[in-house]
């Protein structure tokens, strides 16, 4: 049996690790730092702290459009949306998650997300209405 979205597939499980690697990275951040709740006035712990509820907001409505812009009207395109997606998220996961990277991170993964997740919405809207 053929999976049906298999680029969603793929990225699924790529966002999916790279969402398991910020939880630790804030679970560990926790541990050493023996901060039960909320961030204890630490800078890097807020980082770590908002890079995960970021990706927590982002990647799932992310995801759901690609999937739908998958099966709806598949095509190149979707790779591309992933990839860009996928390095999106990856490029901002590392600055709020890691402590030292530049704030350009930051600023080309949200503009590689949110890229992504407008041109999925509109080969979406572009399948719905004409297909």
């Amino acid at each position: 049996m053929d999976f049906p979205l298999i680029v969603t597939g793929y990225t699924t499980v790529a966002l999916a690790i790279l969402h398991m690697t910020l939880t630790f990275n804030v679970i560990s951040k926790r541990r050493s730092d023996k901060i039960a709740h909320g961030d204890n006035d630490d800078k890097i712990m807020m980082k770590r702290i908002r890079g995960h509820a970021n990706a927590s907001e982002q990647i799932p409505i992310a995801l759901v459009t690609l999937a739908l812009t998958e099966w709806v009207l598949p095509g190149w395109w979707i790779i591309a949306i992933a990839v860009g997606l996928t390095a999106g998220r990856l490029m901002h996961g590392l600055y709020f998650g890691y402590h030292g990277f530049p704030h350009q991170f930051r600023f080309f993964g949200m503009l590689l997300t949110l890229m992504s997740q407008m041109a999925s919405i509109a080969i979406l809207l572009t399948g719905l209405i004409f297909i």
